[in-house]
């Protein structure tokens, strides 16, 4: 299989450059300066595209690759890649669901923690110095929140077993009910945030869910609420939440994901109420070598002629 080409966008795992390099022709986009000629140069040997969840395979880039096969996504997220496009041309897609879903739902709790009891504003207190002038100040108790789930797929299922731990009421809303679960189901997004403490984003990134987290949700959500998102930066409609948060309409929010990143609101950046993080959802050692595994599986399983391991489409 050395000498199939398989085109990487962008750096993503060290470990997952490392084993592709062993079985195919890796080429790396970005590391080339003249990165239209390099994919015309290159356009009869490209055969599969590993991309992540910010770069994937849009249908320019298709159109570029004739000989193009599969795109191999080192994600769950697929957003970034033209599904029509693909299904159109016969190219089949993968993604690398589960192995991070402990990863993702550990951190809405570790957010949702940080946010009530201002863990990161506290840790800064001690550092600072502060404390040996006084006492930190109150936080909000955790355990017992209602914590609402807008999206209650594998990582939303482990959001709420995780969330259940702490005796916190469930609820969530998702494109249909799940009647064999025990949570109380909302038809739509204002009504769950209007019925929770804590709303925690997780659900996939659609034209329909495009800023599902609009000004009504906010505010419904209200001045003692709690928005998590670890799903999508554009679920949210970030200038409404900037606003929210300064103008003390929204309790607070933690974030994974941002509209434009690596572009963060420089608003939020002296908020308390506000712990912000650089996308780390699925970022540890363990689950980064899983899904690179799952990459390479699908790969091979694809240039062998098997079945693919996790396919989409």
């Amino acid at each position: 299989m050395d000498s199939i080409g398989v085109l990487m966008p962008v750096p993503m795992s060290p470990y997952l450059e490392q084993e592709l390099e062993k079985r195919f022709n890796l080429l790396k986009l970005w590391t080339v300066p003249q990165k239209t000629q390099f994919l015309k140069d290159h356009s009869g040997s490209i055969r599969a595209v590993v991309g992540n969840a910010g770069n994937g395979a849009d249908a320019e880039l298709i159109e570029t690759l004739p000989k193009l096969e599969i795109v191999a996504s080192f994600s769950v997220g697929i957003d970034k890649v033209d599904l029509n496009k693909c299904r159109e041309k016969g190219i089949r897609v993968t993604n690398t669901p589960d192995v991070l879903t402990d990863d993702v739902a550990d951190l809405a709790i570790g957010l949702a923690l940080a946010v009530l009891r201002r863990l990161c504003e506290s840790d800064r207190y001690v550092r600072s110095g502060q404390w040996k002038k006084g006492d930190y100040k109150l936080t909000t108790k955790f355990t017992g929140k209602t914590v609402g789930i807008l999206g209650l797929g594998r990582i939303g299922k482990a959001v709420a077993k995780r969330a259940e731990a702490f005796s916190c009421p469930i609820s969530y809303h998702s494109r249909t009910e799940k009647p064999e679960l025990k949570y109380k189901y909302y038809p739509c997004v204002v009504e769950l945030a209007s019925n929770c403490d804590i709303l925690v984003v997780v659900c996939a990134l659609t034209e329909e869910t495009r800023h599902i987290i609009n000004r009504e949700v906010i505010d419904a959500l209200g001045p003692k609420g709690v928005l998590i998102n670890i799903g999508r930066g554009p679920h949210v409609d970030e200038p409404e939440l900037v606003s929210a948060l300064l103008e003390g309409r929204l309790g607070g929010a933690g974030l994974d994901v941002y509209e434009n990143e690596p572009e963060v609101p420089e608003q939020l950046f002296e908020l308390e109420n506000v712990v912000l993080l650089p996308h780390v959802g699925s970022d540890t050692v363990q689950t980064d070598t899983a899904m690179a595994d799952l990459v390479i599986g699908n790969l091979e399983a694809h240039f062998s002629n098997k079945p693919l391991l996790t396919p989409v489409v």
